[in-house]
């Protein structure tokens, strides 16, 4: 694992020192990602202690990918040099040459930001699952012209008492719900506003003058913590699987700039009229539905069926933040490419341990179509498989021969029957949990977004399964992971995370007081302990105004991006800190020392040095100056000016310009016709012979070399993917993580 100095920017080519020179390696060329096996080329120079011209060269190799989403880094370890290639070379020290880079490499390690690595990865071959048992069919949607929040029951309410109190308090939501036995009268509160009623279904009403007996049993809330409205919101109740769409008044339906769309200006859900056929969309938990008025029915539309216009929507705009909800959009397919990428770490052996409860005795229910047993009367994910146990635990696979314990850290799981696990299964999200390898001190594990409940669907990510898992109900209530009810939103910065500005409080406020545990609120023993998901925890930003712009998962991003800096001290500890599992509160105690996991040589980026050089598939270096490619020739730089060159001049001209060419060609034909013409037969055979004698001279004198082919259109790509990651670099929030120069 290599550890990258808090002050070193992650630049590239980057330089590796060896006895016989200075190997410079530029930014790799990803083939395949595979788990958190890599495989890549890299175009490199090899630059001799005793002088001369760099010597470029390309090699491939496969090696291990770490990742740290925290600081936005990934490092490539391990690496195996699987072959060398010396286009620029020619004589006997190709071997030489070759030596020096398979000794030197694999002692080394490269750091390389997951901005410029996701974008790489868009011309490589990256592993993908099929997820066609997602359920897409919707949830129940509610509709307000008020500022509202949804207070939702998992099923009907259960309380438990709260001990030395007259209260009883709610279980299965994560909003604070007091019941007081001894008045029959039912509390909501949010920290800044209260609600009084007689039945905890409602209709909730604002109380002035709360209990001051409940009220003290509440820590008070903090102002990041506080709802954002200006007078109480009304409260909708839901005991099934719901959304709520708020607007502040009647909708305000405003012309999208550039697109044939309409959408509501203030509310902070996606809704979208097509003017061409009168439809609405509204995009809820990364899923489109689709209806002809707000009172449905509401049909599920892939994100790849869209109509077109919904490509046309600005990035700058209010809507801006749905394009990574629009398949083919270089926003969604960022987002696909970041989902292939593991969040990696290394777990020590010895002093990891993980304690489960269960509600009596371990109870265990079967998952039809496979072999694989779950435990139903515990907050833990623990399977049982062919008399074994194994449990997952924030990110890390334990195993045990009894369900009770003692559990150690898992260097191996039934993987194929597990891998079996369906989505309708409230312990699906395991299969994106993976070992990658082990040694007598450590085990290296990964998960993917998935284990989030964070999912590829048709192009862009979606978030939960749509499945409904009922809840278990004895002394203790067991919460599933839930896909509705949250107001659940993505952007590449923080991710999956949940809530309206005006409901803050009443998530914080509840969760923080227990809701069905004896601390925060946590629909499942996983994850980091909250709602929401992807890779990052919850996180909603005091914005203000009431306006789908401000939404930092729907607005214009460059804004959003910029508000999240000036915000970051109301994200309370779930910043871009959080998006890292293993770094949370105490998982990092399970994390490997350094002098465990070893201690890599580290790669240094090279100053002044343009990171424009490639290899293509087939070897060959180019190096792109302005708008042309450039190969190596006799140690030097010059144009390739290939026939694939010439087509592409033609292809770049006007209908005129090819007629102009054309008419030229045609009058050098001509006046070479003509001066043939004018010869006598000895004159023309004399001409031919001494054409030949000129082109055997030449020969003999110069040694006439092949110009390199080179791979255009690949290159191209590769330029244009190796440009994109750059950019997205220089735009991520400056929240402690990517350090730059």
């Amino acid at each position: 694992m290599l550890f990258v100095p808090a002050a070193q920017a992650i630049e590239w080519p980057q330089e590796i020192s060896a006895p016989e020179g200075t190997i410079v390696v530029y930014q790799p060329q990803p083939e395949s990602l595979q788990g958190d096996t890599l495989k890549a080329r890299a175009a490199i120079s090899l630059e001799m202690k005793d002088g001369g011209e760099p010597i470029f060269g390309a090699m491939w190799f496969e090696a291990r990918l770490d990742t740290d989403r925290a600081s936005g880094i990934a490092t490539v370890r391990d690496i195996k040099v699987s072959k060398v290639g010396w286009p620029d070379s020619k004589d006997a020290g190709e071997q030489r040459f070759t030596a020096i880079i398979e000794s030197a490499v694999p002692e080394n390690g490269f750091a390389i930001s997951l901005e410029r690595l996701t974008a790489s990865l868009a011309t490589a071959e990256v592993e993908e699952k099929s997820l066609e048992e997602l359920k897409t069919e919707p949830p129940a949607i509610e509709f307000s012209e008020q500022l509202a929040v949804l207070l939702i029951y998992d099923g009907k309410p259960h309380f438990s008492k709260v001990e030395n109190s007259p209260y009883e308090r709610a279980l299965n939501t994560p909003f604070l719900v007091a019941h007081n036995t001894q008045s029959g009268n039912y509390y909501l509160g949010s920290g800044k506003w209260w609600y009084q009623a007689k039945d905890a279904l409602g209709p909730w009403v604002p109380a002035t003058s709360p209990p001051q007996d409940l009220v003290s049993l509440i820590d008070a809330p903090t102002d990041a913590e506080e709802s954002t409205a200006k007078t109480p919101p009304q409260v909708v109740v839901a005991t099934r699987p719901t959304e709520l769409i708020a607007t502040d008044g009647k909708p305000d339906w405003q012309s999208l700039p550039g697109a044939e769309l309409l959408y509501v200006k203030n509310t902070e859900t996606p809704w979208i009229r097509q003017l061409s056929t009168g439809n609405m969309y509204v995009l809820l938990s990364g899923r489109w539905y689709r209806a002809k008025s707000q009172d449905g029915p509401w049909t599920f539309v892939r994100a790849d069926e869209l109509p077109e216009g919904f490509k046309d929507i600005p990035p700058a705009s209010d809507l801006g933040g749905t394009r990574v909800s629009v398949a083919g959009t270089e926003e969604a397919e960022e987002a696909m490419l970041d989902a292939s990428i593991p969040q990696t770490a290394a777990i020590k052996r010895e002093g990891t341990n993980l304690q489960i409860e269960y509600d009596g005795e371990p109870k265990f229910e079967h998952i039809k179509g496979t072999d694989v047993a779950y435990a139903v009367n515990t907050g833990a994910q623990v399977l049982k498989i062919e008399n074994r146990y194994y449990a997952v635990d924030n990110g890390v696979w334990f195993e045990s021969d009894q369900a009770t314990g003692p559990w150690i850290v898992a260097d191996t799981v039934p993987e194929e029957q597990i891998a079996k696990i369906p989505p309708s299964s409230p312990v699906y999200n395991v299969t994106h949990v993976h070992i990658y390898e082990a040694t007598p001190e450590v085990v290296y594990v990964g998960y993917t977004p998935g284990y989030m409940w964070s999912f590829p669907y048709y192009g862009v990510p979606v978030y939960g399964t749509g499945w409904y898992y009922p809840p278990y109900f004895g002394s203790f209530y067991y919460p599933r992971p839930p896909t509705w009810g949250f107001h659940v939103g993505y952007n590449p910065w923080t991710g999956w995370n949940f809530g309206v500005s005006w409901s803050n409080g009443f998530f914080n406020f509840g969760m923080s007081w227990g809701g069905g545990w004896g601390g925060a609120y946590r629909p499942w023993g996983c994850c980091g302990g909250w709602y929401g998901g992807g890779y990052r925890g919850p996180v909603v930003i005091n914005t203000g105004d009431i306006n789908i712009g401000n939404n930092i998962n729907i607005g214009n991003q460059t804004n959003i991006r910029n508000r999240i800096d000036q915000h970051n001290h109301n994200l309370k500890g779930q910043t871009l800190q959080g998006r890292n599992l293993y770094q949370q509160g105490g998982n990092s105690q399970r994390l490997a020392s350094s002098d465990a996991v070893g201690r890599l040589k580290e790669a240094r980026p090279v100053d002044n040095r343009e990171n424009n050089v490639f290899a293509d598939r087939n070897g060959t270096i180019a190096r792109r100056s302005g708008d042309t490619w450039q190969t190596r020739e006799n140690g030097t730089w010059r144009n390739s000016d290939s026939f694939e060159t010439a087509q592409d001049k033609v292809a770049g001209m006007s209908e005129s310009e090819r007629q102009q060419a054309r008419d030229n060609i045609q009058g050098s034909v001509s006046q070479a016709q003509d001066r043939v013409s004018g010869m006598s037969e000895q004159q023309r055979q004399q001409a031919m012979q001494n054409a030949r004698d000129r082109g055997q001279q030449y020969s003999q004198q110069h040694q006439v070399q092949q110009r390199p082919q080179i791979d255009r259109s690949g290159l191209n790509r590769d330029y244009r993917a190796r440009n994109l990651g750059a950019t997205r670099e220089m735009r991520r929030p400056q929240m402690g993580g990517l350090r730059r120069r």
